[in-house]
């Protein structure tokens, strides 16, 4: 398939630039994927499309203030956009400057951009492809200069700087475990009232664990969508997620993935096997037309980036014509795109072929 078939214009101001001021006041596109009809609703309506027989997969990934600004020794400035923690005082970075470091360079770091430095500072250790490997000076641990001085790592389409309420807001209700630099974003909507109310419903709840890396906004540059080369992201899913997985299967019930990094995480654990296994890991998975789901029946998804690969993911699930045809839609309709934006409804399309 060709990157041009999941293209589509949005007018910029339907890009969200900040959340509503309630998590649960967004709105909710529902897509049936054998029929293709859309309707349109409140989040909250979500809870009329659940059933008692359905298990709920959540991402409980937490974002970390992943960027920093800093000075190299010789005056550049510099902006860094931590990729993956790899220990207590070390991490890959994304760093940009007018010129790269290079090994031994020592980084004093600055509360924001064009600050004067702080009493921290990292030093480049290597190159790992386009990354680059930091350690802290004297052992400082990471987190402690993160909580510091760390700024959340909105996405490029928020062209605004973070803001005190993003660490909070650019943050799920459910996030438990450190290391995400991009938010599971489908889960913002939901609020511990919403999770109450499903919990009431008897409808039960596991989380599978997803750390976004910052290649979630990685452009697709060939036209031929195969030859993309996926980002790798680090995904747990333990014995207990996959028991409920399969009790879910035996008892009829149907499997909701909770954003596009739990349906990532739940395909990643099935790979192997074909069925459902735990799995700890780098996944780079590419669902893109033609794939067979293998875990997931159902899905809560926000709106996605032209010719981006999470847009030929939803496409491989509720197909291309229907996701194609439900964008317009929402664009006609006023819907609020992206991070901060709206969501989705998805059922899966008949499957009719597997990659």
């Amino acid at each position: 398939m060709k990157r041009s078939e999941f293209a589509y214009h949005l007018p910029s101001e339907l890009i969200a630039q900040h959340p509503l001021p309630e998590r649960s006041a967004s709105r909710l596109l529902v897509l049936d994927g054998p029929g293709g009809e859309v309707s349109h609703h409140r989040f909250t309506e979500l809870l009329d499309y659940l059933r008692s027989d359905d298990l709920l997969v959540f991402n409980n990934t937490r974002v970390i203030p992943a960027r920093l600004w800093g000075r190299k020794p010789t005056g550049g400035r510099l902006e860094i956009l931590l990729e993956r923690i790899t220990g207590a005082t070390t991490a890959l970075a994304h760093v940009r400057c007018s010129k790269s470091p290079k090994p031994g360079t020592l980084i004093e770091l600055s509360a924001s951009d064009g600050a004067e430095s702080g009493p921290y500072r990292l030093r480049v250790t290597g190159r790992d492809g386009a990354l680059f490997g930091l350690s802290t000076e004297n052992d400082v641990p990471l987190a402690e200069i993160l909580q510091d001085i760390g700024h959340m790592p909105l996405p490029p389409y928020i062209e605004r700087a973070d803001a005190a309420d993003d660490r909070e807001r650019y943050q799920t209700v459910f996030a438990r475990r450190d290391g995400a630099v991009a938010a599971p974003t489908a889960g913002l909507h939901f609020t511990q009232q919403m999770l109450a109310d499903i919990d009431a419903r008897g409808i039960r709840r596991v989380s599978v664990t997803l750390h976004v890396g910052a290649g979630t906004f990685q452009p697709v540059r060939v036209d031929d969508i195969e030859q993309h080369a996926m980002h790798a992201e680090l995904v747990e899913v333990d014995e207990a997620a996959c028991a409920a997985v399969r009790e879910t299967r035996e008892r009829g019930g149907r499997i909701v993935a909770i954003g596009t990094t739990a349906v990532r995480s739940l395909e990643s654990a099935c790979l192997a096997t074909g069925s459902i296994q735990p799995f700890h890991g780098d996944t780079d998975i590419f669902i893109y037309p033609g794939y067979r789901f293998r875990a997931v029946d159902a899905m809560v998804t926000n709106f996605h980036l032209s010719e981006s690969t999470l847009l030929m993911l939803v496409s491989a699930f509720a197909g291309r014509d229907s996701i194609m045809a439900a964008y317009q839609q929402a664009i006609a309709h006023g819907y609020r795109f992206f991070s901060y934006g709206d969501a989705m409804f998805l059922t899966a399309k008949p499957q009719e072929s597997s990659a």
